[in-house]
Formats: C-alpha cells, structure tokens, sequence
C-alpha cells in the first residue's frame, strides 16, 4: 500500500511528464511541423503550370498559382509534402509501439522506455535549430520529424500505462476498496488469481460497494487523465505565447517556425528530468535476470503476441474492448487530421498569417483547458457515463468538419459571394478553434480513461500499445487521403467530406459497447498462446 506521500510522488511524476510532452503537440505536431514542412517545400517549389517560378518569388511580393516541390522524381503539393510526413511518421510509430509493448508492461523497463523514446524525440525537435531550408539536404526536416512524432508516440504509450495503477491507488478509491474487502459477505467468490479484482458477494451491501467501487474507479481515471491534458495545454500555450515574439518580428520567417520547434524540444527535453526522478523505476526485486530475458526476445514476442491478440478466439473474450478500439480507429483519424487539415487549410486557402496560426494555436489549447475541466464537471453533476460523455464530444466536433463543407454552396461563390460562412474567412478559424479546442481537450482526456476501463490487469502497456497502434493506423490513412485529395483536386476543402464521414461512422460502434461486460471480460481475461 503507498502512502499519501508517495503516491503524491508518482501522481507528480506522472503530470510532469504531460507537462512536458504535450508542448511538443500542442506547438509543433498541430501548429508548426505543418507550417514549416509547408513552407520548408515552398522555399524550395515551384508554380504551376510551367514549374519554372519560384514559389517565393521575390520577398514581399505576393505568388499566386498552386505551389509544387519535387522530391526525387515526382512532383508534388507543398500541403501534400506535410501530409506525406506525417503518414510516414504515423507508421513508424505503429511499429515501434507494437514492438516495446511487452517491454513497457515489465515495469523496470517501462521508465527507461519512457526516457529513451522522450529525449531521442525532444533531440530530433531541437535539431530544427540546425536544419534551414536553403540547405542542399532540406529534406531531411520530414525525418526529424518523423523521429521526433515516433519518440512521442513511443513515450506516451509507457506514460499511459501508468494511469490504471495511478487511479487505482487514488486515496478515494482506496477507501471504497477498503469498504468493500470489510463488507460482510462471501468471499469464496474471490478470484485469488486476479488480485486486481474486487472482493465480490451475493450480499446487496457488497453489490453496491462493488458498483460504488466501480463509479469511483472511472471517475478517478478520467479525473487524472482530464488534468494530465490540462496541465499539457497549459505548458503549451505557455510556449505558444513566446514563440509569438519572434514570429512576429521575425515576419514569419521559415528561422521563426524552426525556432518554435526547437523550443518545444528544449522544453520537452528538460521539464522531463522531474518524471526522470519521481516516476517508479527499477528494483532489486523486480530486476529480471538476464538469463531468461532479453530485449531482442521480447521484441519478438510482443510481434508474436499482437498476432495472438487479433486472434478471433481473443477478440471474443474482449469484444467491448475491441469494439472501442474499432470505434477509436475512426475517432482518432477523424480529430487529428482535422486539426492538422484546418492549419494547412487556413494557411493555403485562407492565406493566414503565421501569426495568425499561432493564435489559432493558443486559442485552441486555451479553450481546451476548459473543456478538459469542464466535462468532468458536467460528468458529476448529471451522473454521466465516460461513454456518454465520450459520444456526446463526438458529436459535438463533426460540427467543424461539417460546418467547413458549407463553403461548397453557391452563396459562398461569385462574386457577391458573402464573406462570412462556410469557413471562408479567417476570422470564422479564431471562432471555431475556440469551440474545437473546447471539445478535443475532453475528447482526449476521456478517450484514454474510458480505455482504462476495459483493459485486462497487469497488461495496461501491451493494450495501450494496441491503443496506439490503433490510433496510428487510422492516422497514417487520415492524413495520406487528404494529401491525396488535395493533389488530385488542388482544393483541400474537399477533405472536410471526408472528415465528417470518418467521425459519424464512429458513432453507431462507440454506442454498441457495453461497459459493465467489458470491465467484467477484461478483469476475467486470461491469454492463451
């Protein structure tokens, strides 16, 4: 049992990590990575049709025409070369959370896996410093980004596997815990083999200490989660707001966005060393000894492992947990392309200012602080489910992609087309970065608690890394259909069909996931090779 103390500690540890980390997404991986590649690819592309004017043209002098850059021997759009990148990182990522999954359930390991992956990614950010886009290898700045998203990927997956033990071991669900195992009762029903499950009797006192226990346990979760993301948005629009300084006297230069890149890195790399310290490492007793463990036998394994899970007779015994996860292949394709198609959208169709994106971009993590805090309010007061709470969020954000596909209608075209509607302004993005930010701040945050419900004790590592790896797959298709659909129509607007699609096809299959059998399934669940 921890002492208040040290579960302080971890609970510490844990949000200094989302302190962190979450910069690097808030700054770089949905406002500036976007930007940057763009414009790494501008500086270097040319006009269509007859490829022979430079994008840039002269400085100060506005370049009308679509912007292509030709990377080996295929020329391609400058938004699309962000795209591309990104899908690349996303598969990259998928790989290298399948193979550490097994590693980061080994709790010695699952720290040290945090830390590598954490300053290899803030490393690959800061070299942004280095790289400019005069450089004969400019190209390389899709690479660092690729390993700076695989780090993240990577890091928040051990991070995640905390968050069970950490609601588990909150002092309110302690002393619900501690009620339920001094209920009178029968306590032959007790499954020995599963420690992590509760003490559960025929007696109506210890059914609802079991159902009360459950409540808290969910109730916690979400509660840490939601302050993890709120203290990241914090962090975030904290760095947001400094890296404003040099965009604008700067201009906009491609030095100011890899200058905000670089910061993010730094900070990322040195608000990491209090989890470094608080976070529970390694231990004499639970060392492993290296005769009977390697990293090369548990990369092997986890691939073998993942098959293992995927495998029919699995998927049955945990169909509420991989409904979710069907349900969440959807979601999470659906929200981060949305924020990294709106940045390119606003800067590409709308013409926004680098500044003007950063504004955005505080707004957004600014509007999500309340979201994330304001949810699990609302979650209280009315005695709401996280799936209730969850399908609501969703609902609530296709409005954007929706709203966006307005601009198609006639009166939005011509020319005494109005000015406002449809997303055909800019002043409409400062208004919806408002209400989106609201919505994703929670969506995240009760995305992963809900998870947490339904994942199988002492495995929390290897599903989150499905979790991942579910996420990232839907992810790589997300942002290669919109790069695909901005190159064939040069109108990236089109995406917003596609968005809204993905989102409302998720809703029928988040509905059909029954909690209190997938808690029950997953705390039952035993795999068999």
């Amino acid at each position: 049992m921890l002492t208040a103390k040290s579960y302080r500690k971890r609970l510490h540890g844990w949000l200094s990590y989302a302190f962190a980390s979450e910069v690097f997404v808030i700054v770089s991986l949905t406002l500036f990575l976007p930007i940057c590649l763009e414009q790494f690819a501008r500086d270097n592309g040319y006009l269509l049709p007859d490829k022979t004017i430079p994008c840039t043209g002269v400085p100060g002098e506005p370049q009308d025409g679509r912007c292509v850059v030709k990377i080996g021997w295929v020329w391609i759009d400058t938004a699309s070369f962000s795209l591309y990148t990104y899908s690349a990182s996303v598969a990259l990522q998928a790989l290298t959370v399948i193979s550490m999954g097994g590693i980061a359930d080994h709790p010695p390991h699952r720290k040290v896996l945090l830390l590598t992956f954490a300053y290899l990614g803030a490393t690959a950010a800061t070299l942004f410093l280095l790289l400019t886009s005069s450089s004969p290898v400019w190209w390389l700045a899709s690479g660092l980004a690729c390993i700076a998203n695989v780090g993240f990927g990577a890091s928040i997956v051990a991070m995640n596997s905390y968050l069970p033990s950490l609601a588990k071991d909150a002092p309110e669900v302690v002393a619900v815990m501690d009620e339920l195992q001094d209920a009178p009762g029968d306590s032959s029903s007790h499954e020995s083999e599963n420690p992590d499950a509760p003490l559960i009797a025929p007696t109506a006192e210890r059914t609802a200490l079991q159902a009360r226990y459950e409540n808290e346990l969910s109730r916690a979760t979400s509660r840490i989660s939601s302050l993890g993301v709120a203290i990241g948005y914090g962090a975030g629009i904290c760095l947001l707001a400094l890296a404003l300084i040099p965009v604008i006297k700067l201009k906009g230069t491609t030095f100011s966005l890899r200058l905000a890149i670089g910061s993010s890195g730094i900070w990322w790399a040195l608000f990491t060393i209090p989890a470094a310290l608080w976070l529970p490492g390694a231990s004499s007793i639970d060392e492993p000894s290296p005769k009977d463990w390697s990293f090369r036998h548990e990369i092997v394994a986890a691939w073998k492992r993942l098959g293992g899970m995927l495998h029919p007779r699995e998927i049955a015994k945990l169909r509420n947990t991989f409904k979710y996860l069907a349900a969440w292949f959807l979601l999470s394709d659906g929200f981060t392309t949305i924020t990294s198609t709106a940045v390119l959208f606003g800067k590409t169709t709308l013409h926004m200012q680098p500044s003007a994106l950063i504004v955005i971009g505080v707004l957004t993590p600014l509007a999500g602080i309340g979201g994330s805090l304001m949810w699990p309010f609302l979650q209280r007061s009315f005695g709401w489910s996280n799936l209730r709470v969850l399908t609501t969020l969703v609902m609530l954000a296709s409005v954007v992609p929706a709203y966006g596909c307005l601009g198609f209608l006639p009166l939005f075209h011509g020319e005494d087309k109005v000015r406002f509607g449809g997303l055909t302004s800019p002043e409409e993005m400062f208004v919806l970065a408002l209400y989106f930010g609201s919505i994703y701040g929670a969506f995240q945050s009760f995305a992963r608690a809900f998870y947490a419900e339904l994942l199988p004790p002492g495995e929390e590592a290897r599903w989150y890394g499905l979790f991942s790896i579910t996420d990232k797959s839907s992810s790589f298709i997300g942002p290669l259909i919109v790069g695909l659909i901005a190159d064939t129509t040069g109108n990236i607007r089109y995406s917003f069909f596609f968005l809204v699609f993905m989102v409302w096809a998720a809703v029928p299959v988040l509905l059909s996931v029954n909690v209190e059998r997938g808690r029950k399934d997953a705390r039952d669940y035993r795999y068999r090779a």
